[in-house]
C-alpha cells in the first residue's frame, strides 16, 4: 500500500473509467435485487419468527458491504480529491472551518501518513470527519493516537503500529475510538511502512475505515442466527418429547389391537366380539406432532370402550393435554359411566385446564353379549358403519366442541351390530391437502370401502385397504384410524 505522497506515478495508471463505471453499474444491479430480497424479509411475520429475523439481518449485512463497494468504486472513479487553496504551501487559513459533519457515507474512508523524521501526521479531509474533530486543530500524531481509544483497545493499537515501524509489518485491524461528542466508532485500519532512500521506516501511511455499521450488522446476524439455532434445538427437544408422551400413551398401532392378558379379550374370534385395528398416520411435516388419539380399553363389565379424539395445536402441549384426557377418559370408564357424561366430564376438565385449549372425540362403547354399541360425540366426524356392501355414516347425537362452553349437555346413541359389521372411526386430519379442487369429501371416499370391507376377513384388512388410499398421501395434520369388525 503505498503512499500517495512518495509513489512512482510512472507505476500505476488509474484505471479506466469504463471499466469502473462497469463495476459501479453491475453493484447497483446487486444492491436493486437485495433490496428485493429485504422486501420479502419484511412481510408480515409471525411473532418471535427467529428465522425471519435472521434473514432481515443477513441481507441488512449484505447491503452494508455493497454500499461500501459503491462507495469505494465512486471514489476509485472520482480520483484523489485535488488540494484545496488552505493546503497550497505557504497558504494562510483566514477563517476556520465549519464544524465537522458527523461519520456518514461519504466520511467513511480517510487515510493519514504519519512522518517519523519529522514527526508530521498529514490527515485527508474524510479522517477528520471520520474523527469528529476540526481540521484547524490538526491532525493527531502517532503519540496522540491512542488518546482516542478506550483503554482496553490501546494495546491492540500499540503493538500494530509497532510493528509496522519496527518489523515492518503492514497493519491489518480493528479498534474503536471515541469521538469528541462522546460516539464510540469502530475503525479498520490497514497501513504499511514507507520505505527511505537508506532503506529504513520514514514513515507510516494508512488507511482507516469506519466499519461500525458493518460490525453492528454482523452482530446482528450472529444473534440472529444463534437465536434460529437455540430455537431449532428447542423444537427438536419438544418434538422428541411429544414423540416419546404420544407412544406412551397410545396404544401399539401396527398389527391388530390387543387387550392386555388376563380376562377375555374382545378379538379372541368369538362371535360377536371385535377384532380391532388401528393405525396412526403423520402429517407432512415431522415436526407437526398433535394431539390426536385412538384407544380401545376393555371395561370391567366385559364390555369395550372405543374412542378418538384430538386436541387443537401442536407439540407437547398438545399431546400433553391429550394424554391427561385420554387419562381421565380411561378412569371414568371403567367407573361403568355412559359415554354420555362421559363427555360432560371431559368438556369440564378441558375447560377448567390451565392451558384451555378446544377438542373433539367420539366415545363408543361395545356390549358383546348384545352387540349393542352406545356412542356420543363433541364436534366430531360419526362412526362409519358398512354392513353387507353398503355404508353409512351414524346419525350423531347432540354434542359441541370440547372446552368451547361450560356445562355443555352430550347426548348418546344406540345402534344394534350384526356379524360381520366393520365401525370405522378417525380423526379430521384423515383427509390429506390438495392442491386442485375437493370434488370429494373425506366421508365419500371411505363410504366408497364399502364392498372391500364386505369381503374382508378381518379388521387389519380393512385398514390396509384405507392405508392404500390415504397412507401415502402428504396431508397437512396427523390422523388416527380405528376399525372395529364385530366376529361372526
Amino acid at each position: 500500500m503505498p503512499s500517495p505522497l512518495h509513489a512512482d506515478s510512472s507505476a500505476a495508471q488509474p484505471p479506466e473509467h469504463g471499466t469502473v463505471d462497469a463495476l459501479i453499474s453491475q453493484t447497483r444491479q446487486l444492491r436493486g435485487g437485495l433490496d428485493a430480497v429485504r422486501r420479502e424479509a419484511a412481510a408480515p411475520e409471525e411473532p418471535d419468527d427467529a428465522r425471519r429475523r435472521w434473514h432481515r439481518a443477513l441481507c441488512d449485512l449484505a447491503a452494508h458491504h455493497l454500499d461500501d463497494l459503491g462507495e469505494h468504486l465512486g471514489q476509485l472513479r472520482e480520483g484523489p480529491p485535488a488540494p484545496g487553496p488552505a493546503d497550497a504551501p505557504g497558504a494562510v487559513r483566514t477563517a476556520p472551518a465549519p464544524p465537522a459533519p458527523p461519520a456518514t457515507a461519504a466520511a467513511r474512508v480517510g487515510s493519514a501518513e504519519w512522518n517519523l523524521l519529522t514527526d508530521e501526521a498529514t490527515w485527508s479531509d474524510e479522517l477528520f470527519r471520520l474523527f469528529g474533530r476540526h481540521p484547524e486543530d490538526g491532525p493527531l500524531t502517532l503519540d496522540e493516537l491512542p488518546s482516542w481509544l478506550p483503554e482496553e483497545d490501546r494495546g491492540q493499537l500499540t503493538a500494530m503500529v509497532t510493528g509496522c515501524l519496527v518489523d515492518g509489518k503492514p497493519i491489518d485491524g480493528e479498534f474503536r475510538i471515541v469521538r469528541s461528542d462522546g460516539s464510540v466508532r469502530t475503525v479498520h485500519m490497514m497501513g504499511e511502512p514507507v520505505l527511505g532512500a537508506d532503506g529504513s521506516t520514514a514513515s507510516m501511511w494508512a488507511v482507516l475505515r469506519d466499519v461500525s455499521e458493518l460490525r453492528r450488522s454482523r452482530e446482528a446476524v450472529d444473534e440472529t442466527c444463534h437465536s434460529l439455532q437455540r430455537r431449532q434445538h428447542l423444537a427438536e427437544a419438544e418434538r422428541r418429547l411429544a414423540v416419546e408422551l404420544q407412544e406412551a400413551v397410545l396404544p401399539p398401532w401396527r398389527g391388530s389391537l390387543h387387550f392386555p392378558e388376563g380376562g377375555t379379550a374382545q378379538s379372541d374370534g368369538s362371535p360377536g366380539t371385535l377384532d380391532l385395528a388401528a393405525h396412526y398416520l403423520p402429517s407432512a411435516s415431522s415436526a407437526l406432532i398433535g394431539g390426536d388419539w385412538f384407544d380401545a380399553l376393555r371395561l370391567p363389565a366385559g364390555q369395550t370402550l372405543l374412542s378418538v379424539g384430538g386436541l387443537t395445536g401442536h407439540g407437547a402441549t398438545a399431546t400433553s393435554g391429550m394424554a391427561m384426557l385420554l387419562g381421565a377418559l380411561r378412569g371414568m370408564a371403567v367407573t361403568g359411566a355412559d359415554p354420555g357424561p362421559l363427555m360432560g366430564w371431559l368438556n369440564h376438565l378441558l375447560d377448567a385446564s390451565a392451558q384451555p385449549a378446544l377438542g373433539s372425540a367420539v366415545c363408543c362403547r361395545y356390549d358383546p353379549a348384545t352387540r349393542t354399541l352406545t356412542w356420543s360425540q363433541a364436534g366430531h366426524p360419526a362412526p362409519l358403519l358398512f354392513r353387507r356392501g353398503k355404508g353409512r355414516a351414524l346419525q350423531p347425537p347432540e354434542g359441541m366442541l370440547l372446552g368451547a362452553v361450560s356445562g355443555a349437555a352430550y347426548g348418546q346413541a344406540e345402534e344394534l351390530l350384526e356379524p360381520g359389521d366393520v365401525l370405522l372411526l378417525h380423526t379430521d386430519g384423515l383427509s390429506p391437502h390438495s392442491a386442485g379442487p375437493i370434488t370429494e369429501t373425506v366421508i365419500d371416499r371411505l363410504l366408497g370401502f364399502a364392498p372391500r370391507f364386505a369381503t374382508a376377513k378381518c379388521a387389519q384388512e380393512c385398514v390396509r385397504a384405507v392405508l392404500e388410499e390415504f397412507g401415502g398421501k402428504e396431508r397437512e395434520d396427523d390422523a388416527c384410524l380405528l376399525i372395529g369388525r364385530v366376529n361372526d
